[in-house]
């Protein structure tokens, strides 16, 4: 039998968050920065383009590193920039699901 989803890896990184698609190698190497409103939290920018706007949003954007120290410090958020790297990586219409593997330090809990 054919397998036509994509196996993809994902590091999430403190600093930068890393995408490997199979047979193609490390596909994106981005940032963990993520914009949102502060109103509905919606995510407005993620990874180079949210990193530009760091210090220089107004009021109502709030441009943050979900990760801390190798934890997920905000899970919602986290979630929308892993929904992000997959609709970059895979396409935002899937067909096929990808097979996902995401990287967790060791000493996690």
């Amino acid at each position: 039998m054919f397998n036509f989803s994509k196996r993809v890896g994902i590091d999430l990184g403190t600093a930068n968050s890393l995408v490997y698609l199979a047979g193609s190698g490390i596909v994106l190497n981005e940032p963990t920065v993520v914009a949102v409103t502060t109103d509905d939290h919606r995510v407005l920018a993620v990874g180079n383009e949210a990193k530009e706007m760091l210090g220089r949003t107004p009021g109502n954007i709030i441009a943050s590193r979900p990760m801390r120290d190798g934890v997920i410090a905000d899970y919602v958020i986290t979630e929308a920039m892993i929904r992000y790297f997959l609709d970059k990586v895979c396409g935002s219409s899937r067909i096929f699901k990808p097979e996902v593997m995401v990287c967790a330090p060791a000493g996690v809990t």
